[in-house]
């Protein structure tokens, strides 16, 4: 009689590409980019960055009512946006204003949502960075944590249905894994062979909630394990080693038909403001 040890003693190694120095490992193997598409990635993590502290600002002076950083964030949301194609359905949750920008999103049409002045989409009816956009593929946010993740399977169920050539990306935090709906969303795609990428942003907070205090397992990767569905660790302040992961996550998801669980460990210092 053997039971499955519940020690975490021995953790999930964290992919990497880049050193601390920011040269490759000798021995690292990922997907090159081209000048064309590296030049791109830097200049719109540096304009996510500005944009972030403009909007900040303007919250901080009462000029709008709500706003949330991706600060420490920037590899996650442009790299893996530069991974995925147009045609990829992206569900996010309301840390991924950067797939949006790298698609096309422009800085006006951000300001309009999070004004909620006449060119918004949403007609002012949702809170600020709350986007969405038909024309991108992307989902309109939804506050509740976690809720978009089985939609995510739906969609992407729907697209092997149709046959597509695409997939669905859904983006959460560490704390989305506390909530059932993660669960659900997993075993859900694991059983439909559903062609979703799950990319777990794991800062180690959950808003004012360590992970401590959410799980004693190693991280998010595990869980995958759990529900069959193939996972990977990865260093969220790697731009190219998300680009790598995801872009190889993409091919498995619909040249295999299968889901992928993306857990990306990162040091965030994002600001969570509201005024009540």
């Amino acid at each position: 009689m053997r039971f499955i040890s519940e020690s975490s003693e021995e953790r999930i190694p964290c992919y990497r590409v880049l050193d601390d120095d920011g040269q490759p490992f000798p021995d690292s193997s990922f997907v090159k980019v081209s000048e064309g598409v590296a030049i791109k990635m830097y200049n719109d993590m540096v304009t996510l960055q500005t944009m972030d502290t403009i909007f900040y600002e303007a919250q901080r002076q009462g000029r709008i009512s709500f706003y949330l950083t991706t600060s420490g964030e920037e590899a996650i949301n442009i790299a893996s946006a530069a991974a995925i194609k147009n045609d990829d359905f992206v569900v996010p949750q309301y840390r991924e204003p950067g797939v949006l920008l790298w698609r096309g999103f422009s800085m006006q049409e951000f300001a309009n949502q999070c004004f909620g002045n006449k060119a918004d989409y949403g007609k002012g009816r949702q809170m600020p960075i709350h986007y969405g956009s038909n024309k991108h593929n992307y989902f309109t946010v939804s506050s509740t944590i976690a809720t978009q993740l089985p939609h995510a399977v739906g969609a992407a169920y729907a697209l092997k249905m149709d046959r597509k050539d695409a997939c669905a990306v859904t983006y959460f935090g560490d704390g989305g894994t506390s909530e059932g709906d993660f669960h659900a969303a997993l075993n859900f795609s694991a059983v439909t062979e559903a062609p979703v990428i799950f990319i777990c942003r794991n800062n180690g907070w959950a808003i004012s909630t360590p992970i401590s205090d959410q799980f004693r397992s190693d991280g998010a990767v595990v869980k995958g394990r759990a529900y069959g569905v193939r996972s990977i660790r990865v260093d969220g302040n790697d731009a190219l080693a998300i680009y790598s992961a995801v872009h190889a996550a993409r091919e498995m998801a619909i040249g295999e038909g299968r889901p992928i669980l993306i857990e990306v460990k990162c040091l965030s210092f994002s600001i969570f403001l509201s005024v009540m």
